[in-house]
């Protein structure tokens, strides 16, 4: 007898929400911008190109780890991954000024609020050059945020503190609250709503940051 067909399930739709990295891929002032040398080519007696990489671990879309912010906090390689994949809402502030504030993520924070929350600030956020009035969270909403029982927030910027601020304020809420973060995500393309987020950090166990392949799969 023949069997059935079997039938699969359609793919759930991909989202990548992560700049190129590549030699022009901009950095935060005064960073490592990325390098590449080639160390081996494929040729007679070599069967494999190789190359060595020089670069920030800020670069591109990135998870920064407690040791960015903290001189006693985990590198980035011993923190729990947990943070870094699940449900998430993406919510658009785009425009909102220098700070995204609580008012302008009202309209999303329903009790129904995942626990990991993406900010998208630009219409189209800038992968070409950095910007210096990049926009950033208002410290209170961070702490807001925390309140509601979030465990990460991203956003499509440089940083989730203005560029030039020395005391990095929702920096430190992170810190004081236990919160991981996202930055220089893309978010130009996604729609408003409810997605699974997927950006793991690289083992790196010494290191104050990791790039991450930082990707939304539709529910």
């Amino acid at each position: 007898m023949r069997s059935a067909p079997t039938s699969h399930p359609p793919a759930r739709r991909l989202w990548d929400i992560s700049p190129p990295v590549h030699a022009g891929a901009p950095v935060f002032p005064g960073d490592t911008a990325y390098q590449q040398q080639w160390v081996a080519s494929i040729g007679p007696g070599c069967p494999v190109n190789v190359s060595a990489i020089t670069l920030s671990p800020h670069i591109g879309a990135h998870a920064d780890a407690p040791l960015h912010y903290d001189p006693e906090g985990a590198p980035i390689g011993l923190v729990d991954l947990d943070a870094y994949l699940g449900r998430c809402r993406v919510v658009h502030a785009i425009g909102c000024g220098p700070l995204v504030k609580a008012e302008h993520l009202a309209h999303a924070l329903g009790e129904d609020l995942p626990p990991r929350v993406l900010v998208r600030t630009y219409a189209a956020m800038p992968q070409d050059r950095f910007d210096d009035d990049l926009p950033s969270f208002d410290a209170t909403l961070v702490e807001l945020l925390a309140d509601r029982g979030v465990l990460l927030v991203g956003i499509d910027s440089a940083s989730v503190d203005p560029a030039t601020s020395k005391e990095l304020p929702s920096h430190q809420v992170l810190r004081r609250r236990g919160i991981r973060v996202l930055e220089n995500l893309v978010l130009d393309a996604v729609p408003e709503g409810d997605y699974e987020l997927i950006a793991l950090p690289l083992k790196l166990v010494t290191a104050d940051a990791s790039p991450v392949r930082a990707v939304l799969r539709e529910l």
